[in-house]
């Protein structure tokens, strides 16, 4: 059996493996996206700005499937066209939030009726994954 990592460094995968490093914060995330997106340092994003880099920046996929429009009416709470970097931040937070909880849900339900031994194989397997390691395993 041969195993591959993909998507991270030798560098990242041994800090990985020891614990050497923790992951960046998710409110520290989205803060960095909130100023990619807030080009002019206005301290607020418009829709126009938030649809475009929806597109650009790659987002989850269950945000994909919800799309731009829904992803912003979330965010933008008080209906006005635009969204602070406080309300960005806090509401993209949440929704990361919801969408970890939702497949650690699945995943729970999946894992109970799986044999014991491929819950553990599984569960390191998606702890892995959470820290951005992906493994190929070739019989």
């Amino acid at each position: 059996m041969s195993a591959a990592i993909s998507g991270v460094s030798a560098h990242m995968a041994a800090q990985a493996m020891t614990g050497a490093s923790m992951p960046m914060p998710p409110a520290q995330k989205m803060s960095n996206v909130f100023s990619q997106i807030d080009t002019g340092n206005s301290g607020s994003i418009s829709k126009a700005q938030f649809t475009q880099a929806f597109s650009s920046l790659n987002p989850p996929s269950s945000f994909k499937a919800m799309g731009a429009d829904a992803v912003f009416s979330k965010l933008d709470t008080n209906n006005t066209g635009s969204v602070s970097k406080p309300q960005f931040v806090s509401g993209m937070t949440q929704m990361m939030s919801e969408v970890r909880a939702q497949k650690h849900q699945a995943y729970v339900q999946q894992a109970s009726a799986t044999p014991p031994v491929q819950q553990t194989i599984n569960a390191s397997m998606y702890g892995l994954s959470q820290l951005g390691v992906h493994i190929d395993v070739k019989a």
